[in-house]
């Protein structure tokens, strides 16, 4: 699983221009079964995406396709979590 932190950058200004797309982009994440999670990081940093069933090369393909990131409204930082425990509710996102 892994957790990507799209933190605002120099084009910050720009995001209402591309917000469309990059909502675009959201819900194919999400239609796609990869992304589980998307959420703003508070106060007004930027957003979160928890993501599942992929690996960290198609996650880091398909994150340079985020219109926000194309166009420097947002720096992704991408971290890979390797799950160990969890609450009987997240057990999907435990291996095999």
């Amino acid at each position: 699983m892994f957790v990507v932190f799209l933190r605002f950058a120099g084009n910050k200004g720009q995001a209402s221009q591309f917000m469309q797309a990059h909502n675009e982009w959201i819900k194919r994440g999400i239609d796609d079964g990869i992304f589980v999670l998307v959420g703003s990081v508070l106060p007004n940093a930027g957003g979160a995406i928890i993501a599942y069933d992929t690996t960290f090369a198609d996650l880091e393909d398909r994150i340079k396709r985020d219109p926000f990131v194309q166009n420097g409204v947002v720096n992704a930082e991408l971290i890979e979590i390797k799950p160990n425990k969890t609450d009987e509710r997240l057990s999907f996102l435990l291996p095999g």
